[in-house]
């Protein structure tokens, strides 16, 4: 009777954990995925796992990699958890009866489970805990004193030398609980990192209002073709909402999320700069979402010898070797080819002295390289706007090659401004009779229209009254 208790008690340990991780949490573990590299090659192995801990390692490092999988990843993590409960429950039970075993089980559970909801999950430290767990609950299996405490001795000895120290700053905190809106936010940088701008748009439902957030909100609607019309309907602090930086010292996140824009804008050597200073600052100097980067920004820059060399590492890894074999220069389809040459054709290869620094320039350069660059074109003129240069929007504006609700009411401020908004003159710049009503409507009744750039400027011009 005991023993189906403890198998109900197990599969509800299990159940639970699995539901968390993979409905309520599972960005986390996509995101572990894509800091690590775990490559097939004997030579790899040998070197990097070395020393104390090296066994530890390479079990989560192997584990990890199959955490970007949907199901995978929760169920890996669960079986971890439930197996650690499992193998306390066992350890108790050589001293105390079954509930005091399983009071103590539980409370081992809970605190494995807790402790790493507040990081990116660190699989490693799991594995040492359950390690650990099950060298004592080896060395109690001697009936002796004395051998048992030579085995306890001899194991937890190996232990330390195979897991590494049970305690470590790298373990992260001794305690923690769950950040869901660390998690929404790691979920749009992964779905932005995905290209799957429908997702990002649906996780941007509920306004974090966070500088990351917004950023990942308005390259989605970039790619969609939908920025001039929606930009303002999420809450945005400025320029540097729409272009990150990228730069040394913030962190490793922020600098990788700040690739990805510059990327899909054609901006080659800035979203090479992400990927690279990002490799630098991870903790073990690898991750396969930036080699992933860095192979197809020197693919399409046209540096075959440079990208072969990065696409040699994925081919040794399980879930992107498919890809890197079909994209080595000498592996390329047609289709392949013509998608490369198209990418290249509207990218920028600049200068590092520009870095991220003068975002108005870059896109200003992108657009020669390639004028029908539209996300370009709808960054170009949002970023005037964020910066409320009228005078250089209508400069950049061109209304027979995009129009957008926003562009239209701030063309309307600036006419009003120079004393020449009339019908006649609005229809000029692609602006409708409809569209000078509205505005008449928003300067009786502002509050109804704040998602209107209208709002946005008004509210800035107030600000700079006071």
């Amino acid at each position: 009777m005991q023993k189906v208790k403890g198998a109900y008690l197990s599969l509800l340990a299990f159940c639970s954990t699995f539901c968390f991780f993979q409905f309520a949490y599972p960005y986390h573990l996509i995101r572990r995925e894509q800091m690590d590299l775990f490559l097939y090659d004997f030579g790899y192995i040998c070197q990097t796992y070395t020393g104390t801990g090296w066994l530890s390692r390479l079990i989560s490092d192997f584990l990890e990699q199959f955490f970007h999988l949907p199901v995978v990843g929760p169920v890996i993590i669960s079986l971890l958890l439930t197996a650690i409960a499992i193998v306390s429950y066992r350890i108790c039970r050589k001293f105390m009866g079954f509930w005091p075993s399983i009071a103590v089980a539980t409370v081992i559970f809970i605190w494995s489970f807790f402790r790493e909801t507040g990081n990116l999950y660190v699989t490693r430290y799991t594995v040492v805990v359950l390690g650990f767990l099950s060298l004592l609950m080896l060395s109690l299996q001697f009936k002796e004193v004395w051998k048992k405490g030579v085995s306890m001795l001899l194991l937890l000895s190996f232990g330390v030398w195979a897991l590494g120290a049970p305690v470590h700053k790298n373990y992260g905190k001794f305690w923690s609980t769950p950040k869901f809106e660390y998690e929404r936010l790691i979920g749009l940088d992964c779905e932005v990192a995905r290209e799957n701008w429908d997702r990002v748009l649906k996780l941007s439902e509920k306004d974090l209002q966070m500088v990351e957030a917004s950023y990942c909100y308005n390259l989605a609607l970039a790619m969609k073709g939908q920025l001039g019309n929606h930009l303002l309907d999420h809450s945005q602090g400025g320029p540097y909402d729409l272009l990150l930086r990228v730069w040394g010292e913030q962190a490793v996140f922020r600098n990788c999320l700040a690739g990805e824009a510059w990327f899909q804008l054609g901006a080659l050597t800035i979203a090479e700069q992400s990927a690279i200073t990002s490799l630098q600052a991870s903790p073990n100097h690898t991750g396969a979402r930036y080699i992933l980067r860095l192979a197809r920004v020197n693919l399409i820059s046209g540096e075959d010898a440079v990208a072969q060399k990065y696409l040699n590492l994925l081919s040794k890894t399980l879930f992107y070797r498919k890809w890197a074999r079909s994209m080595m220069p000498k592996n390329q389809s047609e289709a392949i080819r013509t998608e490369l040459l198209k990418s290249r054709a509207k990218s920028s290869v600049t200068d590092f002295v520009h870095l991220s620094n003068t975002p108005r320039a870059i896109l200003l350069g992108l657009l020669e390289a390639d004028s029908t660059n539209m996300p370009a074109r709808e960054y170009l003129l949002c970023y005037d706007l964020m910066l409320y240069d009228l005078n250089l929007f209508m400069e950049d504006y061109a209304p027979n090659m995009i129009k957008g609700r926003h562009y239209h009411e701030a063309t309307l401020i600036y006419l009003d401004q120079k004393n020449i908004l009339t019908e006649e003159t609005a229809a000029e710049c692609g602006v409708d009779a409809a569209m000078i009503k509205r505005m008449a409507s928003f300067f009786r009744l502002p509050l109804k229209y704040k998602n209107t750039y209208w709002y946005y400027y008004m509210t800035a011009a107030n600000t700079s009254a006071q």
